[in-house]
């Protein structure tokens, strides 16, 4: 049996889903999800959710299961799906890389995503790489090669560069067997509960649950590793 989830929403929730709806560049798929979330908040069944929307209930079910298990944001997109073979390998994907960081060819200012793919080209097998190509390359590392930025630094004086050195001295001390190093890691995991509490097992019989359960906000599962 599908069981049932409830829709509570937090007034930021609420607020970020209105704001969905009345903007006017949101894709459909996302709008309706929102509508289906405020509805369902609001406690409008389903059949009338889906009548007013214009979903079928699967996409109501799927919605409201996605918030309470998994929260908004992945109740709104999608989870990524896989799609067609790579074309550039992770040696190629290296090379773009490296050269966009290198200098632009002599007379130009910058890199573009033409000269990139013409670049890539020329030092691979490749017969044709098109600039979607890589745009997306780049946007998956989070490079931008058209753009800069000034930062300072402290002076790099006798007593910063000792203690650059007491630094990279810690890291690559082998730590003694009385001493462990611990490293601990943070993963976010939404939180549900019943909505009435489950009766236990008995003789004959088996333990019974409900169908309906409830968001019960988030926690952060501490992975502890010792070394």
């Amino acid at each position: 049996m599908n069981g049932y989830y409830v829709v509570e929403l937090t007034p930021k929730e609420r607020g970020d889903l209105e704001g969905v709806v009345s903007s006017g560049a949101t894709r459909a798929r996302k709008l309706k999800r929102a509508q289906v979330l405020l509805a369902a908040d609001a406690g409008v069944p389903d059949r009338t959710i889906g009548t007013t929307v214009g979903v079928c209930a699967a996409t109501i079910y799927r919605t409201k299961r996605r918030f309470v298990e998994r929260g908004l944001e992945r109740a709104l997109h999608d989870d990524p799906r896989p799609g067609a073979r790579r074309k550039l390998t992770a040696k190629d994907e290296a090379l773009l890389v490296a050269v966009a960081c290198s200098k632009p060819p002599t007379g130009r200012a910058r890199w573009t995503l033409e000269l990139l793919a013409g670049e890539v080209v020329r030092l691979t097998e490749h017969t044709e790489l098109s600039r979607e190509t890589v745009r997306r390359r780049l946007h998956e590392k989070a490079l931008k090669p058209w753009q800069h930025k000034m930062w300072c630094i402290p002076a790099v004086d006798a007593e910063f560069v000792a203690r650059m050195e007491d630094v990279l001295d810690l890291y690559t001390e082998r730590p003694p067997r009385t001493r462990p190093v611990v490293c601990f890691d943070e993963t976010p995991t939404q939180l549900i509960g019943e909505t009435r509490a489950p009766c236990p097992p008995a003789p004959g019989r088996p333990g019974r649950c409900d169908y309906e359960y409830r968001r019960n906000g988030t926690a952060n599962l501490v992975h502890r590793r010792r070394h």
